[in-house]
């Protein structure tokens, strides 16, 4: 009996040897796909980046959802004013404040603290004068609206709602610096709750402002204005008093002036890259309208550019992550690592944009009803969905690719990527199955593929034989300003 005890115990000894083997062998063969460690650091970083742009994208939407009760003209009006908002203001101040997760995030690896509230401080600047040249811009919204053939009424009822949202660009445009600042450096977790408690306080003030008090419809831009103004001054007092902060903020300082024109010099292409990429999507909503059934066109359209929209958010946490990662490594010297990092959130990306897209195609029925009762609208949009999938894939790639090319400082060789991809390449393509071939929206869908995997393929070659350094803004010979092909 006793011998037996002992033949089984060893047994079992030896299967659980072989089991903890085959786990090992399991583990390290997963780890050759995906580092999981680094998976986790990155996927850590950018679910708090997803809910912040999130909260942020809500204050404006709850505005324009709360004017849709008032009456048609009133929702068309807010409706238009925000995609112009978006297109104008949103596109400019997150690319003027992409130069800072070059700038920002090198100068953290490299642990020159003293460079982050510097570079901060200049970024301010640029966005103020910007601020103010854009704001000059809309007090011309009706005349520029109707110029792009929108209704009469529908653009001056846009151009009122912007007038309103004139104080809350100055607050978004801090408040885009800010987040850069403090993503740089991985602080992503209190985000959220300073973006969220905005939020909240926006609900209750805008349903007061529209609902409840005399101003009515200009009640929803002014209710924006200042949540975004709440948003901003959270954000500040975090950053000046906050003792994680005392060495990358030391205090205002008149040294930020001399940054400026350093700052300036990928701020610009920074802005370039972002509006030009933004900007092709419109475009595609515009040519939408230019069909005979242009209420059915534009519809689909809309709703896939949202949904687009809506997929890109995931993509956006990720899109930071690698900037962040780039950025420092390069930073310290580590480009290997921060290659590796490029690789590790390439894969994430693409895994989560499958598991978008699966969603997608089985639940394509039910998401379609949040946006159309048509039954005509549900069927086009099943016949879409492969091409929108499709899309929304290559934008996850591209996405990423983005946020690496903002991390190592190459902004202006992806403005031309992103001018010959859509505005050589997709639109082109868009105009000639769109309105040459029987295609017709689907057409104008696949030339914006064509774009996307232009753009993609081209940043993917190019981040692949680039060499990765740190970036030297102060060198004056040009060729030491751009990466070097190996």
């Amino acid at each position: 009996m006793a011998g037996s005890s002992s033949s089984d115990g060893r047994a079992t000894a030896a299967l659980l040897e072989e089991s903890d083997d085959k786990g090992r062998e399991n583990r390290r063969w997963f780890n050759k796909v995906l580092d999981m460690e680094e998976a986790k650091h990155q996927l850590l970083f950018s679910l708090p980046m997803i809910l912040t742009n999130l909260f942020y994208y809500l204050i404006t939407l709850v505005s324009v959802m709360l004017v849709g009760h008032l009456g048609e003209l009133q929702l068309a009006g807010a409706t238009l004013a925000n995609s112009w908002f978006s297109v104008t203001g949103v596109a400019l101040m997150v690319g003027l404040s992409g130069a800072l997760e070059t700038l920002c995030g090198q100068a953290f690896g490299a642990k020159e603290y003293y460079k982050l509230g510097s570079y901060l401080q200049a970024s301010c600047i640029i966005s103020f004068i910007f601020s103010i040249i854009l704001s000059i811009i809309w007090f011309y919204t009706e005349p520029i609206l109707v110029l792009l053939h929108q209704s009469h009424n529908i653009a001056r009822t846009a151009a009122l709602y912007m007038r309103f949202l004139m104080p809350g660009l100055f607050a978004y445009s801090f408040l885009q610096n800010m987040l850069r600042f403090l993503q740089t450096q991985s602080v992503v977790m209190p985000l959220v709750v300073l973006s969220a408690l905005p939020l909240v306080v926006h609900i209750s003030l805008a349903y007061g402002l529209v609902q409840v008090s005399g101003l009515s419809f200009t009640g929803a831009p002014v209710a924006v204005s200042i949540s975004l103004w709440i948003s901003m001054l959270l954000l500040a007092l975090y950053v000046m008093y906050a003792k994680k902060f005392k060495q990358t903020w030391q205090g205002f300082s008149m040294h930020s002036f001399h940054y400026v024109l350093t700052y300036m010099k990928l701020a610009l292409p920074s802005a370039a890259m972002v509006c030009l990429e933004y900007w092709a999507f419109e475009v595609m909503v515009f040519l939408a309208g230019l069909y005979p059934d242009s209420q059915k066109t534009t519809s689909l359209i809309a709703i896939c550019a949202n949904t687009e929209l809506i997929a890109y958010m995931i993509t956006y946490g990720l899109s930071a992550a690698a900037s962040t990662r780039v950025s420092n490594e390069l930073g310290a010297g580590n480009p290997e690592r921060a290659k590796h990092a490029m690789n590790v959130t390439l894969k994430l990306s693409l895994l989560l944009g499958f598991c978008f897209v699966l969603a997608l195609g089985f639940g394509h029925n039910i998401w379609i009803q949040f946006f159309s009762d048509s039954s005509i609208i549900k069927e086009e949009f099943a016949s879409v969905t492969p091409l929108l999938s499709l899309s929304i894939l290559l934008d996850a790639i591209q996405g990423v690719l983005s946020g690496v090319t903002r991390g190592c400082g190459w902004q202006h060789l992806a403005v031309y990527i992103n001018l010959a991809s859509f505005y050589l390449i997709g639109l082109p393509i868009s105009c000639l199955l769109g309105f040459k071939t029987n295609l017709q929206y689907k057409g104008l869908w696949i030339g914006l593929i064509c774009g996307l995997l232009c753009q993609s393929v081209t940043l993917f070659l190019f981040t692949r034989r680039a060499k990765w350094s740190k970036l030297d803004l102060s060198r004056e010979d040009k060729e030491k300003n751009h990466p070097l092909l190996i």
